[in-house]
């Protein structure tokens, strides 16, 4: 016992000396290296890899320390998969070759299991694998791995992406289509292919939702913003009478009589322009409130509330813009902010952008959730959202679910 206790407390003690920084861990991250490489207690290594891996969180490389080959060839073979999975994500960060080549072989192998190719993808995303952009176009045509790939794609500045997703555009899902589009919107260089091919009908327009329009004019091109505006139209974020355009959408609703919407349709319409952000009966994203126990049944407070989102910002739903060095433009809530970068909560994914990577970051007097979401719905539409949004239970989709298209 007192053998096993003493190596415990030095790696306590280590560990907590490299998670205080790396720049007083230079001694110390050998010292942890050669505990990894030596012992057999799993559950030892365990714990040294875990706080390892939150020390590292954030940053895309760190420089190998000594001994960490020995260390990597012996843990590539330990009984613990999590184990195994934590020392080939720091090997990532150490710049291991070995690691990289093993998760590229992974993520394109189609026969293993999806998740861990999924796995594979998301480790290889965390430090910026440089070679990455090509594999990501690969794996587009492949259902397993594809929506990761199209959310992945949107972390590099690659000239042939813009058109390896439009190609297969037609052949995505409704949340695939989200993913890629989000992406598409991320860069001047790729939102000028997407404006065009909504322009030229390829994406159909009623897909280019009002957050993705505010997206888009978030990226300061004057060309791309004019020609979003002749295709899409003009967009405000502020409306001169609130209390008449509540009576209008009121007076649309009641025109369907006494059951106006179907709510099977209305939950498709959700999923479409709202499931991406807002949690209803435990499904749908984490951008915005959950809002099963919010006031549904109220139609004046569904209307004031979708169709004025800014009439009243909680801070923690305002908008937070990031740009990039390299030409990204990210939109989404702020989660956590420090030394070491920026974590972004957006519409389909938890971005974070590290302090070297960052060249501007920008709160705004807005809320993520744009005005304008019912702009491009059919009456109908509209009634069908409604209807459903006021149910006090989930209801079924039809019966071609979530195909069914605005």
């Amino acid at each position: 016992m007192k053998r096993l206790f003493l190596p415990r407390i030095v790696a306590a003690v280590s560990l907590a000396c490299a998670l205080a920084g790396f720049a007083q861990a230079a001694d110390t991250l050998p010292q942890l290296t050669g505990i990894l490489a030596s012992s057999d207690d799993s559950q030892l290594q365990l714990d040294i890899l875990r706080g390892l891996s939150g020390a590292m969180r954030d940053r895309r490389s760190v420089p190998m320390p000594a001994g960490w080959d020995a260390a990597e060839t012996r843990l590539a073979t330990n009984g613990n998969a999590e184990v195994r999975t934590l020392a080939q994500t720091l090997s990532l960060k150490f710049g291991s070759t070995r690691a990289k080549s093993a998760l590229r072989a992974t993520a394109s192998d189609a026969a293993a299991p999806a998740p861990s190719r999924r796995a594979a993808v998301d480790s290889l995303l965390a430090v910026r694998d440089p070679d990455l952009p090509s594999l990501l176009r690969t794996l587009l045509s492949d259902p397993a791995v594809r929506a990761i790939s199209l959310r992945g794609l949107a972390a590099y500045d690659d000239a042939a992406t813009p058109e390896a997703i439009l190609g297969v555009y037609p052949s995505l899902d409704p949340g695939e289509r989200r993913d890629a589009l989000n992406t598409l919107a991320s860069r001047p260089a790729y939102a000028r292919p997407l404006v065009e091919a909504v322009g030229a009908g390829t994406v159909p327009r009623n897909q280019l939702t009002a957050d993705l329009v505010r997206q888009l004019r978030t990226l300061k091109d004057t060309t791309l913003a004019a020609r979003l505006t002749e295709i899409w139209g003009v967009m405000q974020e502020t409306s001169p009478d609130m209390t008449a355009e509540i009576e209008r959408v009121r007076r649309l609703y009641w025109a369907g009589g006494s059951q106006p919407g179907d709510a099977g349709r209305g939950r498709v319409v959700f999923n479409q322009i709202c499931a991406q952000c807002h949690r209803l009966f435990d499904s749908g994203g984490e951008v915005g409130p959950d809002i099963t126990g919010a006031n549904r049944g109220d139609l004046d407070y569904l209307l004031q509330n979708i169709l004025f989102p800014n009439a009243v910002i909680p801070n923690e739903y305002r908008a937070t813009t990031v740009e990039t060095r390299d030409g990204r433009t990210v939109t989404g809530v702020l989660k956590s902010r420090d030394a070491n970068g920026v974590r972004l909560q957006t519409a389909n994914e938890l971005v974070t952008v590290t302090a070297a990577e960052t060249e501007r970051v920008e709160q705004a007097d807005l809320s993520m959730m744009p005005e304008g979401l019912l702009g491009p719905l059919q009456e109908q539409q509209i009634r069908d959202l409604l209807y459903y949004l006021g149910r006090p239970g989930q209801v079924n989709l039809p019966a071609d679910g979530e195909k069914v298209e605005r």
